[in-house]
């Protein structure tokens, strides 16, 4: 397996309010300058969601600030069609008919020159859920300082 790009836009806030069930990658449909834009880290997917509409999958709230040199006066958080195999979108279809399950953006990066995204099916978690995963990343890091400890 090839490695994996790195990010150049991350939700991080994605991973800690939902819990990811699967994950897929998506091209994305952009006008004009917007790619610049995402190349200098001008893209913001914190509120960030997509939608199906019409056998499409459509990602909304996704703020692309405008690039300084472009003529085009385009709409920075206007709804941005994502590019998938008609198999994907009939799964994604099934998954989020379920109760609960939403899409959500993880990260936007480049492959090969082209703007990719990767969109996960996710369940929100409780808020017990969120205090139980700090509690073990806490408990984690501390057993990791112990055992740093006892090696030195």
């Amino acid at each position: 397996m090839p490695p994996r790009p790195t990010p150049t836009i991350n939700n991080r806030r994605a991973r800690y309010d939902y819990l990811v069930l699967d994950t897929y990658e998506c091209g994305l449909m952009l006008k004009g300058a917007e790619v610049k834009s995402i190349r200098e880290g001008k893209a913001n997917l914190k509120e960030a969601y997509a939608r199906v509409q019409d056998g499409e999958i459509f990602l909304h709230g996704m703020h692309i600030s405008p690039y300084s040199n472009s003529q085009d006066e385009l709409d920075p958080i206007r709804p941005r069609k994502l590019l998938l195999h008609h198999r994907e979108i009939d799964e994604l279809t099934r998954a989020t008919a379920e109760k609960g399950v939403t899409l959500v953006p993880l990260s936007l990066y480049f492959k090969a020159g082209r703007a990719k995204v990767e969109l996960a099916t996710a369940r929100g978690k409780r808020q017990y859920d969120k205090r139980q995963a700090i509690a073990k990343r806490d408990a984690d890091r501390e057993t990791a300082r112990a055992m740093k400890g006892q090696r030195d």
